[in-house]
C-alpha cells in the first residue's frame, strides 16, 4: 500500500484560524449536548434520585461492559423545536457481555419519559440501524407513554415502534427489555413485543390503562400492583420472564440474557490495527473557516487510516474527486472523498466504478463530503452531466456494501445524493460542527430567488423595487445559513450525530464493528446506465 506523506504546515497562520474557528464551534456544540446530558434539569434529576433510581446514561453505564466506549447517536434530536434536547430518550451502541447492542433508554427526567414526535424519529432511527446491522436491541423502559399533548403527531406513527420490535424478533434479532417503573399505555407494548422481559420488584409497572382510566372506562376500583405490578406480572400474567430485586439486579439480569444468546458476528474479522502516522488533533486545523475554500480529504484519509495507507484509484482521472482503497481499525474500506468541491462527468464515471468494484469485493464505502454539487453551465449540459451524475447515483442507490457518511464541510444540492446523504440509506451518518448542508449556498439561493423576481417583474412591465429586492435577500440568506448548519439538521435527525474531528477515526471504527455484525455482500446488479 502507499503511505501518504502530509504536507499539512502546522504552524502556518492559516492552520491556527481553522483551528481557533472550529474550536469555537465545538464549545457551541458542547453547550448544546450537555442540554440532552441535563435531562429535565436538576429538581427532576434530584428528585428522580432520591427516589432511589438510576438516571438514564447511568443505567447505560452500568449495562455496557466496563471500560468499553458507548457510541452516542442522534444527542441533539429536537433541537430547534419546542420539545427538548434530546428529544427524553437515550439511543446509541454499546457491548454488553461481548455483544455490540442497539440500546435505547427512556430519560424519565424529562416529563417522565413520555414519547413526543421526536422521541419517535430518534427511536425509529435507532430501530433502523439494529435491524441493518443486526444488533441485538437492549430497552431500558421508564415512560407514561405518549406526551398526550402532541398526541395527534405521535398516535398514527407511533404504531411503527410495534411493528419494529417484532420485526426485528421476526428477523432473529433479539429484543431484550427491562422496565424500571412505569410503562403505560402504548409504552407497555415495548415488554409486551420483547423476546425477553426483566422487572423490579416495587418499582416497576406496566399496565394499558393506569388505576384512573380503568376507574373511567369500567368503574373498576384497581391498585397498581394488580393492574400491573412486577410481581403480578411475574406470577400471574407471565409478563415478566425476571423478577429483579432492584435496577442494579435488573441491570445484572439483563446482561446475563445477553450473554445466553450465544450470538455472532457474521462479517469477517478484522485485520490487526494501526495508528494512523500522523495525530486526530491535527484534524482542527484542515479545514478553512471559508467553506469555498477547498482542502485535500487525503490529509484526513492520512489521519483516520491505519498505517495511513491509501492505494488510489485513477488518481490523474476525474481529480476533484479522490477515490481508493484502505484499512480502518482493521476492516477495509473503499473511500471517495471530494476534493474540490465540485463533481464533473469525469468524477461521476469514476465513482461509478469505483463503487462496482467495491460491490464486487464485497467492500464496505466511506463517503467523506466536501460538495457543492454537479457542475452546471452549457458546456457540461452538453457533456452530459445530467446522465452521468444520474450513472453514479444510480450506483450509490443500488450499492449493498454498508455505507458509512461524513460530512466534512459541504454537502450541497445533488452532491450530497451523490455523496450517499441521508435519503440513501448510509448505514451511519455523521457530521463535523462546521459542516453545512443544503439545496445550495445561502448567496446562491437568495441570487437565484431575486433573478427570477426581476424576470417576473420585466415581464409585468413593472418596476423593480432594489430596497425589497435586498432585504429579501438578507432575510434568505439568514434563513438559509441558520438551516444549513450542523446542529438544526442533526436536530432533524438528518444526521446520527455532530462528532468532533478529532474522534472521527473512533467513531468510523465503532460503525465498521457494528455494521460486520451482519453479512457483507455487495449488489449482484444495478438499474440501466445512460451512457
Amino acid at each position: 500500500m502507499t503511505t501518504l506523506h502530509s504536507v499539512l504546515d502546522t504552524g502556518s497562520a492559516d492552520y491556527h484560524d481553522n483551528r481557533s474557528a472550529l474550536l469555537g464551534k465545538i464549545a457551541e456544540l458542547d453547550g448544546e449536548q450537555a442540554k440532552a446530558l441535563a435531562g429535565g434539569g436538576p429538581k427532576y434529576t434530584e428528585r428522580h434520585h432520591k427516589r432511589g433510581k438510576l438516571l438514564a446514561r447511568e443505567r447505560i453505564e452500568l449495562l455496557v461492559d466496563r471500560d468499553s466506549p458507548f457510541l452516542e447517536l442522534s444527542p441533539l434530536a429536537a433541537w430547534g423545536t419546542d420539545f427538548p434536547v434530546g428529544a427524553s430518550v437515550v439511543t446509541g451502541i454499546g457491548v454488553v457481555e461481548g455483544v455490540e447492542c442497539l440500546v435505547v433508554a427512556n430519560d424519565p427526567t424529562v416529563r417522565g419519559g413520555a414519547s413526543n414526535p421526536w422521541t419517535l424519529r430518534k427511536t425509529f432511527r435507532a430501530n433502523d440501524i439494529a435491524f441493518a446491522n443486526r444488533l441485538p436491541v437492549v430497552s431500558l423502559v421508564e415512560s407514561g407513554g405518549a406526551d398526550l399533548p402532541s398526541q395527534a403527531e405521535i398516535f398514527i406513527p407511533g404504531g411503527r415502534a410495534f411493528r419494529d420490535l417484532t420485526r426485528l424478533s421476526a428477523a432473529g434479532i433479539p429484543t431484550v427489555t427491562a422496565v424500571f417503573g412505569n410503562a403505560t399505555a402504548g409504552g407497555a407494548y415495548v415488554p409486551g413485543m420483547s423476546d425477553h422481559v426483566v422487572m423490579v420488584k416495587d418499582r416497576s409497572k406496566v399496565f394499558l390503562g393506569g388505576p384512573p382510566l380503568v376507574k373511567m372506562a369500567t368503574g373498576e376500583e384497581a391498585e397498581d400492583e394488580a393492574l400491573g405490578g412486577a410481581h403480578m406480572h411475574g406470577t400471574v400474567s407471565g409478563l415478566a420472564d425476571y423478577v429483579a430485586e432492584d435496577e442494579v439486579d435488573a441491570i445484572r439480569l439483563t446482561r446475563r440474557i445477553v450473554a445466553r444468546l450465544n450470538w455472532r458476528k457474521l462479517g469477517p474479522e478484522p485485520k490487526p490495527v494501526e495508528e494512523p502516522l500522523y495525530g486526530a488533533e491535527e484534524l482542527l486545523g484542515l479545514v478553512p473557516t471559508d467553506p469555498r475554500v477547498p482542502f485535500d480529504p487525503r490529509e484526513v484519509i492520512a489521519r483516520i487510516v491505519d498505517g495511513s495507507r491509501f492505494d488510489e484509484f485513477k488518481p490523474g482521472y476525474g481529480t476533484s474527486l479522490v477515490t481508493g482503497w484502505a484499512d480502518l481499525h482493521g476492516y477495509p474500506v473503499g473511500i471517495l472523498a471530494n476534493a474540490r468541491g465540485v463533481l464533473f462527468s469525469e468524477e461521476s464515471q469514476k465513482a461509478t466504478q469505483f463503487i462496482q468494484l467495491a460491490n464486487s469485493a464485497d467492500t464496505p464505502l466511506l463517503f467523506l463530503q466536501n460538495t457543492t454539487g454537479y457542475m452546471v453551465g452549457a458546456r457540461y449540459e452538453q457533456g452530459g452531466i445530467i446522465k452521468h451524475g444520474a450513472m453514479m447515483i444510480n450506483a450509490v442507490s443500488n450499492s449493498r456494501v454498508p455505507h458509512l457518511t461524513v460530512n466534512l464541510g459541504a454537502s450541497y444540492g445533488a452532491g450530497n445524493y451523490g455523496m450517499c446523504g441521508r435519503a440513501f440509506d448510509p448505514r451511519f451518518l455523521f457530521t463535523w460542527p462546521n459542516a453545512k448542508s443544503a439545496v445550495m449556498g445561502p448567496v446562491q439561493l437568495a441570487g437565484v430567488l431575486s433573478i427570477v423576481a426581476r424576470q417576473a417583474a420585466a415581464a409585468k412591465g413593472q418596476d423593480y423595487n432594489e430596497d425589497h429586492d435586498a432585504a429579501m435577500r438578507e432575510m434568505v440568506e439568514g434563513q438559509i445559513e441558520q438551516q444549513s448548519l450542523a446542529p438544526f439538521l442533526s436536530g432533524r435527525l438528518y444526521d446520527d450525530g455532530v462528532i468532533d474531528p478529532r474522534d472521527t477515526r473512533t467513531v468510523l471504527g465503532l460503525c465498521l464493528s457494528a455494521v460486520h455484525s451482519g453479512p457483507i455482500k455487495g449488489a449482484e446488479g444495478y438499474g440501466v446506465f445512460r451512457m
